[in-house]
């Protein structure tokens, strides 16, 4: 068997790459990220055993912005070490301005589960949460998704 060691990098298109960099610029750092890489189609930043990294779009694209229902990304999510970080998080958003859509509160899909929701310039949904101990890995747990992702508490898929 493989045994991963956690995501390594995820990289987004956007199609308001100035005002991604400035976000992700700004919000980044907070979350203890680096830039590592910038020039005028790329900028990348490594931290808390991930990055991630922020493509400017093909002419073709540049007037669309992200739908979470489409083929492709739903939602990024960063996990935080405490209920503290999340709310620490809210904090700057709210500071840069930043679309909160929802949090921080609990959610129904571990036990002790602590979210913010919000958005980047390109409307990319970006959660950061909380899980305490092992999460769904401990012993009885499960993960409960609701009507969240299209999927009822009886679903095993």
């Amino acid at each position: 068997m493989i045994e991963i060691n956690g995501m390594a990098h995820v990289i987004l298109t956007v199609s308001s790459f100035e005002k991604a960099l400035a976000f992700y610029g700004d919000l980044l750092p907070a979350f203890g990220m680096q830039k590592v890489f910038e020039n005028e189609k790329f900028g990348y930043w490594v931290g808390g055993r991930t990055a991630l990294g922020v493509q400017r779009c093909e002419e073709a694209y540049s007037t669309e912005q992200f739908v979470q229902y489409r083929v492709g990304l739903h939602h990024l999510c960063f996990r935080a070490k405490s209920r503290a970080d999340v709310d620490l998080a809210a904090e700057k958003l709210h500071a840069m301005g930043a679309t909160i859509v929802k949090g921080p509160q609990e959610g129904d899909w571990a036990p002790g589960y602590y979210y913010l929701l919000f958005e980047d310039p390109d409307r990319i949904r970006l959660e950061i949460c909380f899980v305490p101990g092992g999460g769904l890995l401990e012993q009885g747990n499960r993960f409960e998704p609701g009507n969240d992702f299209g999927l009822t508490s009886n679903s095993t898929n």
